[in-house]
């Protein structure tokens, strides 16, 4: 049966959306910007502290299903600009130091309110 999962330590979601949702062991999270759960945007930052904000919004959204970072199967990353792949790669890095999970990253046309990175998940919750 489908669970949403909903936090106030990450962004609220600004649509017709949920910040997550689950189904028995996989949890499925929304694509997480660089937007603080209290509103500040940060995308005049550079990627790496905007890469960080973002992940951070993603681990807030993870403990609220129980889950944390070594729980993600697959992650994906939607960049503006594909030359800023290197500076986010170090910041998702630090992230992820050890066993990464599967990871697409592309360019896109655009991010939600201006920003350079954008990343959702997929987690196991067994």
């Amino acid at each position: 049966m489908k669970r949403v999962i909903e936090t106030d330590d990450a962004p609220a979601a600004v649509g017709a959306y949920s910040q997550a949702t689950a189904d028995g062991s996989l949890l499925f999270t929304a694509g997480q910007i660089p937007l603080t759960a209290d509103g500040e945007l940060l995308d005049d930052e550079p990627i790496d502290a905007q890469t960080e904000q973002a992940l951070s919004n993603l681990d807030a959204v993870l403990e609220e299903a129980d889950a944390t970072s070594t729980d993600i199967l697959k992650a994906t990353v939607f960049l503006d600009d594909i030359e800023d792949f290197e500076a986010m790669n170090e910041a998702y890095a630090d992230y992820f130091d050890d066993e990464p999970p599967a990871r697409s990253a592309v360019e896109v046309a655009a991010l939600p309110k201006g920003v350079g990175v954008e990343i959702e998940a997929v987690a196991t919750l067994e």
